[in-house]
């Protein structure tokens, strides 16, 4: 089984709604669990600030999906949630990303992981915080505590 962590946020058409059913969502994948959750936090958007607050959060997962096929079924579920990539940094009524794969360090064209922006966003490490411990390491980037 393979242990990845994945950032949830809207913005749009009720997005608390959103957020916990792409939890739901994701817990229903095949040979795919939910293990644990952060609690849902809201944060100002990044780039055009002309647009809602965001809910985020973070949920640990164990799948047997290896890293593009698990990329492949979370973009299915945006999808599901009509998610239009209309304009970058938009607003979105799902955004599924992938911050950890395991420890494993991936520079695929379609998939960077570490996600190349977690240490810069604290919508995604206060609730990565939350859901590990203090010694969590980030794969590439070290200890999650110096980021916070």
């Amino acid at each position: 089984m393979n242990t990845a962590f994945i950032a949830l946020g809207s913005n749009l058409n009720n997005p608390i709604y959103h957020v916990e059913k792409g939890i739901r969502d994701i817990n229903h994948l095949l040979e795919t669990r939910v293990i644990k959750r952060s609690s849902l936090y809201k944060s100002k958007p990044v780039g055009p600030q002309n647009q809602s607050d965001y809910i985020n959060a973070v949920i640990k997962i164990t799948t047997n999906y290896e890293p593009i096929e698990l990329l492949d079924n979370l973009q299915s579920i945006e999808n599901k949630h009509h998610r239009k990539r209309v304009k970058r940094w938009g607003p979105r009524t799902l955004d599924l990303d992938i911050l950890i794969f395991n420890n494993l360090i991936i520079n695929h064209e379609r998939l960077i992981v570490p996600h190349p922006e977690i240490v810069n966003r604290d919508f995604v490490l206060i609730p990565l915080k939350e859901i590990t411990n203090y010694d969590f390491i980030i794969p590439k980037y070290g200890k999650l505590l110096q980021y916070i």
